[in-house]
């Protein structure tokens, strides 16, 4: 049944805590209005696949322990290292980057693919919705992902397609591939900062996976950015989908 907190409207399906809080799915008289829905966009990392890659310890590397934690405190929702390291000098970025490659390297022997992806998978392609990929990871790694899932997201844009996230440049790209309209689809991810970010700023609707409960953190209660929907597993973005949206090729 829905929940009126503040001015948000919680919708609890009775098999999951799925929250939404955008506005314009509600009518004047309460009712959730569907609206259509023709694709969906994931986020690879802790999103479609398990994470693996230790970004603390990343970033520490990166940045050194005293600049990490400054900015850190600076940046609750996380610190966005691929941006902060752009205006460097080009041997210093040479170098960040040869870290955080190494990072995602070895993360790619220990790639794991989220469950419930398969199952997901499956209902979107019964139901004929599009289902791309936007990562900040390189090409390298959605090959191996495509490999051990057995299917491929299309289009699936990694870091080598620029502006990456935040930016909406890949989530309108997509849409403009598929011809589609930016609200006429769903952009799923676990970070806030990129993910939702992203999809807020292309204009789709947005849902955070947020499998821990991180989010729920005094930290982020502040932030303007946030998510349509949220979920703890992907298991729930099945039912978000049929009880929000008409899902119509």
């Amino acid at each position: 049944m829905p929940l009126l907190l503040s001015k948000t409207l919680f919708y609890i399906h009775p098999k999951s805590q799925i929250s939404t809080s955008r506005s314009a799915l509600m009518s004047v008289s309460g009712a959730t209005a569907k609206h259509r829905l023709r694709g969906v966009v994931f986020d690879m990392d802790g999103t479609l696949t398990v994470p693996v890659i230790d970004f603390a310890a990343m970033y520490k590397a990166v940045l050194g322990e005293e600049e990490y934690r400054r900015i850190r405190a600076d940046n609750p929702s996380g610190i966005d290292i691929l941006h902060h390291i752009e205006n460097w000098s080009p041997d210093k970025q040479r170098k960040a980057y040869e870290i955080i490659v190494d990072f995602e390297r070895r993360g790619l022997d220990r790639l794991q693919i989220m469950p419930g992806v398969t199952e997901l998978c499956g209902f979107l392609d019964c139901r004929r919705i599009r289902r791309g990929l936007i990562t900040r990871n390189v090409k390298e790694s959605v090959d191996l992902f495509h490999q051990r899932l057995g299917t491929v997201f299309f289009p699936a844009l990694s870091r080598e397609f620029r502006p990456y996230k935040p930016d909406p440049a890949p989530l309108l790209h997509i849409c403009s591939t598929w011809e589609v309209q930016p609200n006429e689809v769903l952009m799923v991810g676990d970070s806030l900062k990129d993910d939702v970010a992203c999809g807020k700023r292309a204009g789709a609707f947005t849902c955070l996976l947020d499998e821990r409960g991180r989010y729920d953190s005094s930290d982020f209660a502040s932030l303007d950015l946030k998510p349509d929907f949220k979920v703890s597993s992907l298991a729930e973005v099945h039912s978000l989908l049929e009880t929000n949206f008409h899902l119509i090729p």
